[in-house]
């Protein structure tokens, strides 16, 4: 019945609803048809095929991937090595016995934030008691380095007031989310800036002393220790301490990257063979070398051309959502052109770049109410769609969401089954703290993220735990662990020292 108008339902209703199926029936043949022609069409089936990774291809890179992680990690490769695997100095997850209360600053663009965090044992939560956020003018970001570490001391002044904090002095976890080298846990050398800064004498110093100086400058309250954090690091302990079998962290969001922990003796630029300690594998950089070429489209060489940084993160530019929403532009445009889509009449809007937002993509997906949301988003373009066209951008929207949770699986594997053949276990078992709004937001992306890595990596049981604010809660549970860590240290120390005084008293109780 739901092909009869609701006036006729009670006078002709077996006729109305024949002729209305015959009419619907009709419709959807010739919708198929359509889309059979435009698929059988070379220009279509040559970038579908591109498009769709075979599991041998996937494998594939995983393989590829597995050689570049090897070479970040040697001390004589990583300077040529796509994929940096930087050391973080992170040497344990949670254990769940962390507490107290920490400081968190989290600094990464125009803005940057101040946060009370407090450790729960009992409940084994991370709780955000209180925030602030901090706008940084203009002119400090383009001014010196003293008035920039001035100006966030100054704001957490204003914080720790507000908190009534002064007479503590709490350990801080500081995401600072520019391209740094870290030396320790609280030394971090600035590379270079990004994102709009330029502050004159940061580059080649320590961050840390930086804002050690700043506040020791001001006078009117300290700090305990401080730890260095990156937003994935951050991600993978956030979700650490509700989950102590989670050694991985993963973000695919704008931006893409992943850490994990990795044992001691493979990390060749850091002393000691004891251990593990987390490594930051700046898996964006992969196939910057060329590694990828095969797998990359002229849509995705398009992409690179035409960003801020040519040649740089390629395998972000492939999968991340930053980029995806201008390759599926791009792909219609050409399919347009082709005369395969919106009857070969393209709009301004369609040819303008950036115009086609990567949210666009989760929303034309959305089971349901994909094919409306559709319709409405090709009308702001501009473009004149029939039903068929509808389907087809759905399809392609379908074909680049897919391809990059299959490559983001593909790299996945990888470290799942590395973390399993270090340890040498038959089956290893773990959990991925996974962040950014690619993953939290688009309605089919986790769920085949998720089975790809299955079928790939089948020896490993892999869980995914969404974080809870890694560059916040994340930073401050970092300093937790390195705090827990330092007292364990501490303690051996003692104990160490204890027993030779044992020693020395039975020694002389033997001489008596």
């Amino acid at each position: 019945w739901p092909f009869v108008n609701k006036g006729e339902r009670h006078q002709k209703p077996l006729s109305n609803f024949k002729s209305n199926l015959i009419f619907y029936c009709f419709k959807e043949i010739m919708t198929w048809f359509r889309l059979l022609h435009l698929f059988c069409s070379s220009s279509c089936r040559s970038k579908s095929c591109t498009y769709k990774q075979s599991t041998e291809k996937l494998k594939e890179v995983s393989a590829r991937l597995k050689r570049d992680l090897i070479r970040g990690l040697g001390k004589h490769s990583h300077h040529r090595a796509a994929v940096k695997m930087l050391p973080t100095f992170v040497r344990a997850t949670p254990d769940g016995t962390e507490k107290g209360d920490y400081l968190a600053l989290d600094l990464g663009g125009t803005n940057f934030r101040v946060l009370h965090v407090r450790v729960v044992e009992e409940q084994q939560r991370v709780l955000k008691m209180d925030s602030k956020i901090c706008a940084i003018p203009q002119e400090i970001m383009l001014g010196t380095g003293e008035q920039l570490f001035d100006h966030i001391a100054a704001c957490l002044s204003e914080f720790l007031d507000s908190q009534d904090l002064k007479g503590q002095t709490l350990p801080l976890g500081f995401t600072f989310s520019f391209p740094c080298e870290q030396k320790e846990i609280d030394k971090s050398i600035l590379i270079r800036w990004t994102k709009g800064f330029n502050c004159s004498g940061v580059e080649g110093r320590d961050v840390v002393q930086l804002l050690k100086e700043a506040i020791r400058r001001r006078g009117d309250y300290d700090i305990g220790s401080v730890a260095m954090v990156n937003d994935t690091v951050g991600t993978m302990m956030s979700c650490g301490y509700r989950d102590q079998s989670c050694e991985i962290g993963m973000i695919i969001g704008t931006g893409t990257n992943a850490c994990y922990m990795e044992e001691m003796k493979n990390v060749k630029r850091v002393e000691g063979e004891a251990g593990r300690m987390c490594i930051n594998t700046e898996w964006g950089g992969f196939g910057d070398d060329g590694s990828l070429r095969d797998i990359q489209t002229e849509f995705d060489v398009v992409v690179d051309q035409t960003s801020i940084n040519p040649g740089v993160h390629t395998f972000e530019k492939m999968i991340s959502g930053m980029y995806l929403g201008e390759i599926v532009r791009l792909l219609l445009v050409k399919l347009t052109e082709d005369k395969l889509l919106f009857n070969g009449q393209t709009s301004e809007a369609l040819l303008t770049p950036g115009s086609f937002e990567t949210k666009f993509i989760s929303e034309i997906e959305e089971e349901g109410t994909g094919l409306e949301n559709g319709q409405n988003i090709l009308t702001e373009l501009g473009v004149k769609w029939d039903p068929v066209d509808v389907r087809v951008v759905r399809l392609v929207c379908d074909t680049i969401s897919s391809r990059s949770a299959r490559l983001c699986a593909a790299a996945l594997a990888t470290i799942a089954n590395r973390i399993r053949v270090n340890r040498g276990l038959d089956h290893l078992k773990t959990t991925v703290g996974v962040d950014g709004t690619v993953y939290r937001k688009h309605p089919n992306f986790s769920e085949e993220l998720q089975d790809t890595v299955r079928l790939l990596v089948p020896k490993c049981s892999i869980s995914f735990l969404v974080s809870e604010d890694g560059s916040g809660k994340g930073a401050a549970m970092v300093t937790a662990v390195a705090q827990r860590l330092a007292l364990q240290s501490r303690l051996l120390e003692d104990s160490d020292g204890e027993d030779e005084e044992v020693e020395e008293d039975e020694e002389e109780e033997e001489d008596k």
